[in-house]
């Protein structure tokens, strides 16, 4: 959406069956538009770590940005207050923070290339891999262990770049696989899948 406002419109229209927990404003304005312990539809079909019903089992946090533009401080210092929040209430490790690119590699692209995950990690509230290299065949296995869905290879790549690589172009390479195999080591999916 173009503002904050009509964001928030469209969460609130029941019309429009889309809603989610928190709205964070450019100037910093957090809002509850549905209470954490209620089911809001902000993800829409996707999956991560092998929980395909992802609405019923995470909190969504919007940020009012169309994604081209970058994210404001203000609105940064906010999402660092509530995400912390919501990880302290919850008991959510930092892996488990992810954006809708993440779940949904094929249909969406938020928080996009502007958004700061290596600051979110910084502050304990995501995960940042540490810089490696290694054979690009162990990439998409990697991916799978660190929770990123089953979806085309070319979704895949650009939803991990999206969050860790996004000036990165062509093909897959040895410094992707060695950030995935990084994530995948560190934070590997249950061999169990969660709730589904």
């Amino acid at each position: 959406m173009a503002t904050c406002a009509e964001a928030r419109a469209r969460l609130c229209d029941p019309a429009f069956e889309v809603s989610c927990h928190w709205l964070i404003s450019e100037a910093g304005v957090a809002e509850a538009l549905v209470p954490e312990a209620m089911r809001a539809w902000h993800a829409g079909a996707g999956e991560w770590a092998g929980v395909t019903d992802v609405n019923s089992h995470s909190i969504g946090i919007e940020l009012a940005n169309t994604g081209r533009q970058p994210f404001a401080e203000p609105q940064m210092a906010a999402l660092e207050g509530v995400l912390s929040g919501i990880m302290a209430r919850w008991a959510i490790p930092a892996h488990r923070v992810i954006g809708h690119s993440d779940m949904a590699p094929s249909r969406k692209g938020d928080p996009g290339a502007r958004f700061d995950w290596r600051r979110l990690a910084l502050a304990g509230l995501s995960v940042w891999p540490e810089a490696a290299r290694a054979d690009v065949a162990a990439f998409w296995p990697a991916l799978r262990r660190f929770g990123y869905p089953d979806a085309p290879e070319a979704d895949l790549l650009a939803a991990f770049r999206l969050r860790f690589r996004p000036w990165a172009r062509g093909a897959v390479d040895a410094v992707d696989a060695g950030l995935a195999c990084d994530l995948a080591a560190r934070f590997a999916v249950d061999a169990t899948p969660a709730q589904a």
